[in-house]
């Protein structure tokens, strides 16, 4: 695997590749980024390494027994094709490209598959449109340099991602459950949660599966997320009905769909399709509307009796005495004459209506258009700060799942106020260090508190208020200083231990899609738990001996891999990568699977797997001796 980049999201991807899928890595950094990377070696322990244990991520046991496999680190200003040689990008699997430049990835990724056509390719863009152009063009230029291969067949895919789009579901997560340890299916949030060990009587809470057994038993919410403690039994992985219902005083990790259980999101039909007549007109005015048409009525048929005119022509009468465009009626008898001159009163009485009709009218468009303030009586909400590029992304992600949102920015002109504008989710403009700014914001009634501002300080101030307003808020801030994040996490979680505190980086909650997408499209996810690692992805059965045939219960290896859902969508509708789709209108997964249902070889499952488990089911298919391959 070859990574480039040249800022911290290049050092966790490295860190991320060779100590959770046990990859060999070639680090490719810009010569004035770090001193002692200077020349060309071999590390066994890399900087990497390093910035991923201080930050509280999966390093693997196996990394502290040794024997991980060494990462190389390569100094370059710049990407080319003599760099990409030097990386030996020609021999490479995967190629990473994570310059905070769109050109730079853009020229490097089109070098590469012109060097390795076969290149899997991982582009960082932060221009979407142009992402999305890119990974066609890239993938057609696998076909042109590798002429005779088929689509279907070519290894090669470009896989065009955004650190801010890949951290959004991690940090709404965090909003709702309190945890990063998400993996996302489907348009489906998927988390690893904590279960402490059930009491005598209690049936334990298996979620949709249980993915392991902890060797620590700690009930603090904060402290288990990353500890690096092991009992002496160590966790177990994956383990089966049996080893479940002898675990007494184990705590469990389970599989559970990330929810918000807290009030619904009211529908704002105004700011989206259009707004019903209840809105546009006050009530007074539809009564007084009311008034006139009934009278309007009331003189049609008067004229109709006493005129002996058809009820059409004595309408049309009426409403040319209505609007005063009819002639006098000089010489008509008095009960005409009568007539126009009451259809002329109620005529006064009607332009005014209409004048403040069209006002009101008016004057509610405007305010559909304008940002919305927190209505009253809000509760249970999440308070969201800064509508920049990362927050824009968690806000979007926070409307899928129907949570309600207060938006706090302090820029009218910020890249996500025209998003909120369109789904009519409330914005307190102002700094958020001023007073009264998050006390508009509801912020003593809120669920959370997602602080994921561009400034350290400034989300730190923002955290350290709302703890005054409210000791036991769910706060999430979004730090960019690894050691300093750390600090800040420890005092908080020290100084509110009955409150839940995460502190979070875009380039850590990155990392894991990043890597999943260099192993594959086929990678959806890694969880940690302890100093182990679970992965999750998406296998077609078809060449699998230890899947095809079997049922459900069947396929089902402890410690190794477990069928968690079935693909229902036809082959060929189906999307190339599931961990990248938000149609949750339409999901295609089937997770509540019958233990007896046989696995076909045209088949696509999401397994949860350990890494040696999955890759003995990646390995290629070999016919085991004496056992014939089922469903063939």
């Amino acid at each position: 695997m070859v990574v480039c980049g040249d800022d911290g999201l290049a050092h966790r991807l490295a860190a991320e590749l060779r100590d959770v899928y046990r990859q060999r890595v070639v680090l490719v950094t810009p010569g004035d980024l770090d001193e002692e990377l200077a020349g060309e070696q071999p590390t066994v322990l890399s900087r990497a390494t390093q910035l991923l244990r201080r930050s509280g991520g999966p390093v693997t046991e196996e990394v502290t027994g040794g024997a991980p496999p060494p990462l190389r680190d390569v100094v370059a200003s710049a990407p080319s094709e003599e760099t990409l040689l030097r990386a030996r990008v020609d021999r490479a699997t995967a190629l990473a490209l994570l310059y905070e430049d769109d050109e730079t990835n853009l020229r490097a990724a089109i070098a590469a598959r012109r060097l390795s056509p076969g290149l899997r390719l991982v582009v960082r863009m932060y221009n979407r449109k142009l992402g999305q152009h890119l990974e066609e063009l890239l993938d057609q230029a696998a076909l042109v340099h590798s002429p005779g291969i088929d689509r279907s067949v070519l290894d090669a895919s470009t896989t065009v991602l955004s650190d801010a789009d890949t951290a959004a579901p991690a940090l709404a997560a965090t909003a709702v459950a309190g945890t990063s340890k998400v993996v996302q299916a489907d348009g489906v949030l998927l988390r690893a949660a904590e279960r402490t060990p059930p009491g005598r009587g209690e049936v334990p809470d298996t979620g949709l599966c249980t993915l392991a057994l902890l060797s620590s038993t700690t009930t603090d919410p904060a402290g288990t997320e990353g500890s690096e403690a092991s009992g002496p039994q160590g966790p177990l992985l994956l383990p089966d009905d049996r080893a479940v219902a002898a675990s007494s005083g184990r705590g469990s990790v389970v599989l559970e769909t990330v929810r918000y259980a807290g009030p619904a999101l009211t529908s704002r039909r105004l700011a989206r399709r259009g707004a019903p007549l209840s809105e546009l007109f006050s009530s007074r005015l539809r009564w007084a509307l009311a008034g006139i048409a009934a009278s309007v009525l009331c003189l049609t048929l008067t004229t109709t009796v006493l005129t002996d005119a058809d009820p059409v022509h004595a309408a049309y009468i009426t409403l040319l005495d209505l609007f005063s465009i009819n002639d006098p009626a000089l010489d008509a008898p008095v009960t005409h004459q009568i007539l126009q001159l009451l259809s002329g009163l109620v005529g006064l009485a009607l332009l005014p209506l209409l004048v403040a009709g069209a006002l009101e009218a008016l004057g509610t468009f405007r305010a559909a258009g304008a940002l919305r303030r927190p209505p009253r009586g809000l509760s249970g909400h999440v308070v969201l700060l800064g509508l920049g590029k990362i927050g824009t992304r968690v806000l979007a992600r926070l409307r899928e799942l129907d949570i309600p949102v207060v938006c706090v920015e302090e820029d009218p002109d910020a890249r996500g106020i025209p998003l909120a504008r369109s789904l009519g989710i409330p914005v307190v403009l102002g700094d958020v260090t001023d007073d009264g700014i998050l006390e508009a914001a509801k912020i003593h009634r809120a669920h959370a508190l997602l602080a994921l501002t561009s400034s350290d300080t400034t989300n730190l101030e923002a955290v350290l208020y709302a703890r005054t307003v409210r000791a036991d808020l769910r706060v999430a801030l979004r730090l960019y200083d690894d050691e300093f994040a750390t600090a800040v996490y420890r005092t908080l979680r020290t100084a509110h231990p009955d409150a839940l505190t995460r502190s979070r980086s875009v380039t850590h909650l990155a990392a894991p899609a990043f890597a999943g997408a260099m192993m594959g499209r086929q990678i959806l996810g890694a969880i940690p738990v302890e100093r182990k690692v679970l992965l999750f992805a998406a296998l077609v059965v078809a060449g699998h001996h230890q899947l095809e045939g079997r049922t459900v219960t069947e396929s089902f290896r402890p410690g190794a891999w477990r069928v968690l859902a079935l693909d229902t969508a036809a082959p060929t509708t189906r999307r190339p990568d599931l961990a990248n789709t938000h149609d949750d209108e339409h999901p295609q997964l089937l997770w509540d699977l019958h233990p007896g249902y046989v696995l076909r070889p045209d088949d696509r499952v999401v397994i949860a797997a350990t890494r040696r488990g999955l890759a003995e089911l990646l390995a290629a298919p070999s016919q085991p001796t004496g056992e014939p391959r089922a469903g063939r």
